[in-house]
């Protein structure tokens, strides 16, 4: 697995600390990055399909389809 090296600011380190060593929502510093990035891969997925259905002018599916149509989508391009 690539290693990183990152800089965050203050509060950005100090929630960091908060989810893993307090809260223990996460192990470890990497866990919680990579599920914030996960999370942002998907709400990028997410936004371009709204945005295509938008410009097509029209859908039948409902928001929640989209939603789970989306998802299906990333988990089938192995980035969920």
């Amino acid at each position: 697995m690539p290693r990183q090296s990152i800089s965050l600011t203050e509060p950005s380190s100090a929630w960091l600390k908060q989810k893993v060593e307090v809260e223990g929502e996460y192990r470890s510093n990497s866990e919680a990055v990579n599920d914030l990035i996960r999370r942002a891969r998907e709400i990028e997925a997410i936004r371009a399909h709204l945005i295509e259905a938008e410009q097509s002018g029209f859908t039948s599916l409902t928001a929640d389809q989209i939603l789970a149509k989306s998802k299906e989508e990333l988990r089938r391009d192995g980035k969920l």
